[in-house]
């Protein structure tokens, strides 16, 4: 990856930007309207969204506003936990498109697969779900279709039914929280990995071990983390609400890590925090 304009390519064909903006925890109204205003005026081309963020509007607002034709803008929304089912999945992909003010998604995945709502049939509740995205998908509603914090135990529940295989598999993706068995399992896939929390909710910047390689590069932790990412060939999705950050952390091409620094990075176990198991969380 060379820039920021630089894309993956998912099975299908369709290109996803290399660096996306995340977006949980950026509060609706003018706060996640002005963060996603800036990361497009600063070349970012993705916009990481999920339903149960509650800034679907703000952000397709932005997105309407940007003058940026849609068609060049790649945006990414959830189907949140409380929803599984065919009719109950179609109907709150709609919702999202509404509030969104688009016409189609580029990318929608699962967001959890295991809610604690459907636990005694998260399986079933899944593959319901799916179904549905597999129609929006086939019927030109979203370009293309994926999965969030999904183990291999999940995905390969989900492709006992599945005739689409998920596009993307978006989990936690940091220094420390590598999953290397899981991120080789989904490549044999075909999945893309999307690295959400890349600075580790934050706790990277708290890293001494961090702020050596920063230094050793001239760079900030953010920016190293981000790289770090790339180079591990994932697709990380930063978050900030400052247009000063939105474009430090975008700004990661005009140096490379030494392959013993990747390494050094993924195996500092548990330095950021690890995931959350799905098969036990509370929501």
């Amino acid at each position: 990856m060379k820039s920021l304009a630089d894309t993956y390519t998912l099975q299908n064909g369709v290109e996803i930007p290399c660096i996306g903006l995340g977006t949980w925890q950026v509060p609706d109204g003018e706060i996640a309207y002005s963060a996603v205003r800036d990361a497009l005026s600063l070349g970012y081309r993705h916009v990481d969204i999920a339903a149960i963020y509650r800034n679907e509007e703000s952000v397709g607002r932005a997105v309407r506003d940007s003058g940026i034709p849609r068609e060049q803008i790649f945006v990414t929304s959830k189907l949140w936990n409380t929803v599984r089912g065919y009719n109950e999945t179609k109907a709150a992909f709609e919702e999202t498109l509404e509030k969104l003010g688009l016409e189609y998604l580029d990318l929608y995945l699962i967001h959890w697969p295991n809610p604690a709502g459907f636990r005694d049939r998260w399986k079933e509740a899944n593959a319901e779900s799916w179904r549905a995205m597999e129609y929006l998908y086939k019927a030109g509603r979203i370009r293309a279709i994926g999965i969030s914090n999904f183990l291999e135990h999940h995905i390969s529940a989900l492709l006992e039914t599945a005739e689409i295989v998920p596009m993307v598999n978006q989990i936690r993706l940091c220094p420390g929280d590598a999953k290397e068995a899981l991120v080789a399992y989904c490549r044999t896939k075909g999945m893309l990995l999307e690295a959400y929390s890349p600075f580790g909710t934050g706790k990277a910047f708290e890293v001494p071990e961090l702020q050596e390689v920063a230094a050793k590069y001239n760079k900030t932790v953010a920016q190293v983390l981000v790289r770090w990412s790339l180079q591990m060939g994932f697709q990380p999705l930063p978050k900030s609400t400052s247009a000063a950050r939105i474009k430090e952390n975008a700004d990661v091409f005009d140096f490379e890590l030494d392959p013993d620094d990747v390494a050094r990075l993924a195996g500092m176990t548990g330095a950021c925090g690890l995931s959350d198991d799905p098969d036990t969380v509370s929501w």
